[in-house]
């Protein structure tokens, strides 16, 4: 009984951090857009004329799309229209069941490993189910019977699994650094010290994997500058073209929840996860009860992944978008080369330091 009551839990706070932050970006984005481009942004929607600087302005789109009528075009596939955004969004929920949010803590006598599902394979587990979602988006894409969202749905299959590659081979300099593709011992792993001061963490350990990561991980988002699936400008807006309500708030929420994915992705593999440098596990348990050391690990690993969020919308409003064949030139003859050389040099570095 308390190890089903101590699962829920554990569920309920990765569910509710996806999703309210998911949810808040959508705030974020337009508030930091508009102070880049010297703009007010959101901040007309109000309740008894409180507007809290733009927060209810989420409030107010889900409302809106649960309004707006469930559209399906004529010709369309009724079945596969349907279920398609619920495959793009259903991936990063799943995903973040591996992603471990804190160590393993005696909270009120048990032994609490916070992280929701604990699996032998957990990073290679992120990877596959992060790949399920290019299904959803390329029969949305499919099932709408219109060309423009039939091209978008093309062009984000071509640019995901070019971008998959490069993300899996950086994946293997980590898992040659750390020997383990258990997220939660990468993340203990990088508790260590190098020459005795400084974290090991990826980022230390893997500088290049990192760059190389951060770009196909947000090419895998398909945001700008990596935005062709729905560029405005050339497929009037690609895939989801033909969705309404629900259906496109549900593509909406799942870009957005991919961006909280990632995050916490980089986060545990080259930002130390939980981790505070200099400051173990041990030395918090010496300190504080196991349910604060839980609250502070859980505090210094959403401060990352917030953190992280941020860079990606900072990115998003920064770069312009690329030409499709300069999408394609920089997967297959630039980051893909770096990738290749960086697992040679990382296997150079480990034989030279045994």
């Amino acid at each position: 009984m308390a190890e089903a009551l101590i699962l829920a839990v554990k569920i309920a706070i990765a569910t509710m951090f996806v999703l309210n932050l998911a949810g808040l970006l959508t705030w974020a984005e337009r508030r930091q857009s508009a102070f880049i481009q010297d703009r007010l942004g959101p901040n007309r929607a109000s309740v008894f004329g409180i507007r809290l600087i733009g927060l209810l302005h989420p409030v107010a789109d889900g409302i809106k799309m649960i309004m707006k009528e469930d559209f399906i075009p004529a010709g369309a596939d009724r079945v596969v229209h349907t279920i398609a955004p619920f495959i793009a969004l259903f991936p990063a929920f799943v995903a973040y069941a591996v992603i471990p949010f804190g160590d393993r803590l005696p909270i009120f006598g048990y032994d609490v490993n916070l992280v929701v599902s604990d699996i032998n394979i957990g990073l290679l587990f992120v990877v596959a189910v992060m790949s399920i979602a290019i299904f959803g988006i390329f029969l949305g894409g499919w099932a709408s019977n219109n060309k423009w969202s039939l091209l978008g749905a093309l062009r984000s299959a071509a640019q995901m699994i070019s971008y998959e590659v490069t993300l899996g081979l950086t994946i293997i300099g980590i898992l040659m650094v750390y020997e383990s593709v258990r997220l939660d011992e990468i993340v203990r792993a990088q508790g260590d010290l190098l020459f005795g001061f400084i974290p090991k963490w990826g980022i230390v350990t893997q500088p290049i994997g990192f760059l190389l990561f951060f770009a196909a991980a947000m090419a895998e988002s398909k945001r700008t500058p990596f935005d062709l699936p729905e560029g405005e400008s050339e497929i009037v807006a690609g895939y989801f073209l033909e969705y309404s309500g629900m259906k496109f708030g549900m593509f909406f929420m799942g870009e957005f929840a991919e961006i909280v994915v990632i995050a916490g992705i980089i986060a545990s593999l080259f930002l130390g996860g939980w981790q505070i440098p200099w400051v173990t596990t041990e030395m918090l348990l010496k300190a504080f009860p196991g349910w604060l050391v839980a609250l502070i690990q859980i505090g210094v690993f959403s401060a990352k992944v917030v953190a992280l969020c941020w860079l990606q919308l900072t990115i998003r409003w920064t770069l312009p978008r690329f030409r499709y064949d300069q999408l394609m030139r920089l997967g297959w003859k630039m980051l893909l080369p770096i990738s290749l050389a960086n697992i040679f040099v990382t296997g150079l570095v480990i034989l030279l330091l045994q």
